[in-house]
């Protein structure tokens, strides 16, 4: 097994961390429905991955399925149920399970269980290129079904529009 090229060249390590406690307000409110929360963003990970929690109210919410062309989707559930679609079905995923979406893979994600829900969104790039996402709120119609992300994606939450754009 090999190591990738060395991204850090000093001799000593630094002190660069960063913090966020569980209890800063939510990056981006969606109604009273969901709220995100920006946890490692492309900007903070130097363009490694994307990292976000999302926390869902009891109303029906999600993401329509759809795909992306450069970018991988990881879910994992902290609590309550989430239907992730997979390409075929709707998988009931609960605390504790993982689902792994790579690039190409239909998906979609919704609370329909009446309880709130939260899971860890995790996004990758093996190219370093497109982790970073602001998540934007609109009312509109609900996009296409699997519309690729050719540069953004549109997620439909019931008759509204999630836009996810690159930073």
């Amino acid at each position: 097994m090999s190591y990738p090229d060395a991204r850090y060249l000093g001799e000593k390590g630094e002190i660069i961390a960063v913090y966020r406690p569980v209890d800063k307000q939510a990056d981006l409110q969606i109604g009273v429905i969901t709220s995100v929360h920006y946890l490692a963003t492309g900007a903070t990970t130097n363009g490694d991955f994307g990292l976000y929690r999302w926390k869902m109210g009891v109303q029906p919410s999600g993401a329509a399925p759809h795909f992306h062309r450069t970018i991988s989707e990881s879910f994992f559930i902290l609590s309550g149920t989430v239907r992730v679609f997979n390409g075929e079905r709707w998988l009931d995923a609960g605390p504790g399970d993982f689902v792994h979406v790579p690039a190409g893979g239909v998906h979609g994600f919704r609370n329909e269980s009446g309880e709130p829900a939260s899971f860890l969104l995790l996004f990758g790039d093996r190219n370093r290129a497109a982790v970073s996402f602001r998540f934007r709120f609109e009312n509109d119609a609900p996009c296409p079904r699997y519309r690729p992300d050719c540069g953004a994606a549109n997620h439909s939450a019931a008759s509204n529009l999630w836009s996810v754009i690159r930073e």
